[in-house]
This record gives structure tokens, sequence and C-alpha cells, in this order.
């Protein structure tokens, strides 16, 4: 594993950034934690990420496969059926983004306390 000083190297960190923007985006974490360890449908994402629009998941999902974080499947059926699955990859972001809810939970009353004083000033 690199050094916190090789990771800062510039080469690095653009792409540790471009990274992060798929990560850090309004509705990448958000469709990986419904895809949790399951396969689901296109109309079924939708309606557990509401308010996501048809056209922002649909990208989305688009940038997370281009990534290797999700798989598309799709059947010969009529009408045609595509199902989504988080990769391996996928699996270990989720993994990630687990901790991360939990710290964000377990600091949200200390943050909004901080928030409050530092308006407060």
């Amino acid at each position: 594993m690199s050094q916190p000083a090789e990771l800062c190297e510039e080469g690095r960190l653009a792409l540790i950034r471009d990274v992060l923007e798929r990560i850090g985006d309004k509705w990448s974490v958000v469709v990986i934690c419904q895809l949790d360890d399951t396969t689901r449908r296109f109309n079924e994402l939708s309606r557990m990420s509401s308010p996501i629009t048809k056209r922002m998941l649909s990208a989305t999902l688009q940038g997370l496969e281009r990534d290797g974080l999700v798989t598309r499947t799709v059947y010969d059926t009529k009408p045609p059926r595509v199902d989504y699955a988080l990769t391996p990859r996928g699996i270990s972001l989720l993994k990630v983004v687990r901790e991360l809810a939990g710290w964000a939970e377990a600091n949200a009353a200390g943050i909004l306390e901080s928030r409050s004083g530092y308006d407060a000033r």
C-alpha cells in the first residue's frame, strides 16, 4: 500500500480526485447502497432511489459500470430485462461506504453542535 506522502504526488492526486468525483457525486453512493448484495432492475432502483430522475439514474449507472463498480446484464426477453449488480470492486466500495455512514451517524450530533457554534460567531 502507498504511503500518505506518495498519495499526494501530483500525478496520483489527479487520479484520486477523478475516482473520488465518481463516488462522491450526489447519486453514486445511493445507487451502490441500493444494490447492496443483490441484483436489481432499473425501475426497482429508480423507485428505491427517489427522487432521482430516470435520466440521472441511467447516467449514474453508466458511470459506475464504466468504472467497473457495477455490471449490467441484458436478457433477450420481451420486453427486454436489464439487471444491475455490484462487481467485487463495487462490493469493496460498499464496505467503505458503510463505514463512512457509521462514522457520519456516530458524529452527526457533534457536527451539528459545531456548526451551531460556528454560525453563532
